[in-house]
Formats: structure tokens, C-alpha cells, sequence
């Protein structure tokens, strides 16, 4: 009888890297809402903060860098 049994794909610390991933764009694009004003007929300049024109962006690359790291890490088996 084979002792059948199931491996994941990545190792458990590739899953907590792509969790860390995922939470940075997340971050990313909670630190670009925002910003509009409640009247529409008024004008916010708010919009084109430095949070979200430079901040918020380069968060989200760096956790979709994150992300490609952890799905290309080698396991250490």
C-alpha cells in the first residue's frame, strides 16, 4: 500500500509571504481612496495628494513584488 500523500504547492512560508503580498496592496489601495469632496459642483484638490499620487501606487507594486517573490521562491526541501 503507497503512503499517498498530498504535498501543497508552495511551503508554508511562501503562503505567509503571498498573505504579506496581499496585504500591502491592500494597504495601497486603502491609501488611495479617498479624497473627493461630498458636493460635486466643489472642487477638492485633495485628490492629487502626495499619498495618493505617489504613495498609494509605488505600495501596490511593492506588494505585487512581494507577491511574484513568494510564487517564485524555491522550497527548501
Amino acid at each position: 500500500m503507497e503512503n499517498n500523500k498530498q504535498e501543497f504547492l508552495f511551503d508554508k512560508v511562501n503562503y505567509k509571504i503571498l498573505l504579506i503580498g496581499i496585504g500591502v496592496i491592500a494597504l495601497g489601495f486603502i491609501l488611495m481612496s479617498g479624497g473627493g469632496s461630498d458636493d460635486p459642483k466643489v472642487y477638492s484638490d485633495a485628490i492629487f495628494d502626495f499619498r495618493r499620487i505617489r504613495l498609494a501606487p509605488t505600495t501596490v507594486l511593492i506588494g505585487f513584488g512581494i507577491t511574484i517573490y513568494s510564487i517564485f521562491k524555491k522550497n527548501n526541501k
